[in-house]
């Protein structure tokens, strides 16, 4: 599922965690069931904790690929269940969380519940185990909300055709978040994970847990699939509501700019972390360093689905008009970069999709009946 992105071995630096346990807290959902995957490619014993209630079981079990039967069925607010998972870890991914920024903007009180307590119960669990080697917080760009950024780098940078193409739709050049950048999350979601990168450095550096933070730009590709009431997860919407032949709805005109990350890329990045020595303590992007607006993403995804067609609709409460990653310090301290362009990943969720039937949900069926 990953390839090999630096041009050696794809196992390259990941060794250790052969039969290695590793807790892989939201460990079922789209990015933890692919984490959980390559654990087991590279021999290591994956331990999924998981509610499993975000999706139907049917998207677990038959898109996701998890088989209910080998995950840890509990919540990360489970003091007791956390501690004794805890104790047999020699690794953790900490990704669980409530993930939906709408979901989060609608009920702050939920998101504090999951991604505020629910935190603050791995680390207490984390910084009272005598053998846990790294856990790694799961973090989000979100929290750079539109940033206070410089300018981007000078004609000879490699994006300068994009830069160009991007400030005529953008108005202005869109900005480079780097780990330094103040943070200045917009939304609820957002501040629950600066709280969390905070917090984790809290409670875990004075244990001496050796931890690190990934801040995921925008996550897309196979399996993921779209759900109600919610505007993230762009990509996933545009091509379902395409393959639906339903319009898709360019919020705020598209203008905003993603770093659009492929899930099987952003897998290979977080276990880079939990692994490389020089990411003890650091904070590092997860991202490609590529600049790319909605408009474009629907451009895309229409070129798959002759007939599309879009409207501008408002922009969501807390939708930030975004950037990309800087990409100096991943590829400095995790010795890698993401493989899979934005093309090619759209490509291959688009012939995904079509090729699976049941990720077009029967709800957003009947809204095409509806308007036909």
């Amino acid at each position: 599922m990953t390839e090999d992105h630096t041009g050696s071995d794809p196992h390259a630096g990941l060794e250790v965690l052969e039969g290695a346990t590793v807790l892989v807290t939201g460990g079922a959902g789209l990015i933890g069931s692919r984490i959980v995957w390559r654990l087991r490619e590279l021999g290591a014993r994956p331990v999924a904790l998981c509610t499993m209630d975000a999706y139907p079981p049917e998207i677990y079990r038959d898109l996701f690929g998890v088989d209910a039967g080998r995950v840890v069925a509990g919540d990360i607010r489970d003091a007791a269940l956390v501690a004794r998972l805890m104790r047999e870890a020699d690794y953790v991914v900490h990704a669980a969380a409530l993930a939906d920024v709408a979901a989060c903007t609608r009920v702050p009180q939920d998101a504090i519940d999951h991604n505020v307590s629910g935190t603050q119960t791995v680390l207490s669990a984390a910084a009272a185990s005598r053998r846990l080697r790294r856990l790694v917080f799961v973090s989000s760009a979100s929290v750079y909300g539109n940033g206070n950024p410089d300018d981007w780098a000078g004609p000879e940078d490699e994006h300068r055709s994009t830069r160009e193409l991007l400030a005529s739709v953008y108005g202005a050049m869109p900005p480079r978040f780097g780990e330094e950048r103040q943070l200045r999350p917009l939304s609820v979601y957002a501040n629950t994970k600066a709280f969390g990168e905070v917090q984790t450095g809290l409670v875990l550096r004075p244990a001496g847990i050796s931890y690190s933070v990934v801040r995921y730009f925008s996550v897309y590709g196979q399996p993921q699939v779209v759900k109600p009431g919610s505007h993230s997860w762009v990509v996933a919407w545009f091509a379902a509501r395409a393959a639906a032949g339903l319009l898709l709805h360019l919020n705020g005109g598209g203008r905003q700019v993603r770093d659009f990350v492929h899930v099987d890329d952003i897998a290979e990045g977080t276990l880079r972390a939990l692994t490389e020595p020089a990411a003890d303590g650091r904070t590092v992007n997860i991202g490609t360093g590529r600049p790319t607006t909605i408009r474009t993403v629907a451009d895309m995804v229409a070129g798959h689905f002759p007939g599309t067609r879009v409207v501008e609709t408002p922009m969501p409460p807390g939708d930030p008009l975004g950037g990309c990653a800087g990409t100096t310090l991943m590829q400095q301290v995790l010795d890698w970069q993401p493989g899979i362009i934005i093309e090619d990943g759209i490509a291959r969720y688009v012939r995904w999709l079509k090729e699976t039937p049941a990720a077009l949900p029967g709800w957003l069926h009947r809204e095409a009946g509806q308007t036909a």
